[in-house]
């Protein structure tokens, strides 16, 4: 029973490292809309207590958008393999 469920396992651990094979370029931050009159997104990130904005229009602005949402997937697939690998770790024997 053991054995068959660290397959199980395993074969899960491979679909992911596959998802995220497959997810593309990513980013991490936000798009935001700056301005009182003239509205303009602008993507902006935190780095070692700074904030890094860029100017995106309206084109780079969806852009930034799918890149945002690979880092989300990335970091969810990321989460499931550490459960993965959590329950492959509590398989294991201890010595």
């Amino acid at each position: 029973m053991e054995d068959k469920k660290k397959s199980n396992l395993i074969k899960e651990l491979e679909v992911l490292h596959e998802e995220l094979k497959s997810i593309g370029p990513m980013m991490r931050g936000s798009v935001t809309v700056m301005g009182k009159k003239n509205k303009q997104p602008y993507f902006s990130v935190g780095f070692k207590g700074k904030t890094k904005v860029i100017y995106l229009g309206n084109h780079r602005a969806q852009i930034a958008l799918t890149y945002i949402a690979n880092y989300e997937k990335m970091l969810e697939t990321v989460n499931q393999m550490t459960l993965v690998n959590m329950s492959l770790l509590k398989l294991m024997k201890t010595k």
